[in-house]
């Protein structure tokens, strides 16, 4: 199981689903939801900037990571 503060990350993320849907939110059904939290989650990694990642949204950090590994791949091909 683990303890809070063994796992900030998560405890983090889960804090802010809390915070920014469900308290805010009524969900009528599952369905319903879903549809929220889907749309929730797609703000939280496509839209919103994070301070932790440089004010990047996860997605665009996911992309120039992988840019800087093509482009490392590349280079390391060159050499050999």
């Amino acid at each position: 199981m683990g303890k809070p503060w063994q796992h900030g990350t998560t405890e983090s993320f889960n804090g802010k689903l809390r915070d920014e849907c469900f308290s805010l939110e009524w969900f009528r059904n599952r369905i319903e939801a879903r549809i929220v939290i889907a749309d929730w989650r797609r703000h939280y990694n496509e839209v919103r900037p994070h301070s932790s990642l440089g004010y990047l949204t996860p997605l665009q950090m996911a992309q120039s990571l992988r840019n800087c590994l093509s482009i490392h791949a590349i280079s390391q091909m060159a050499v050999v």
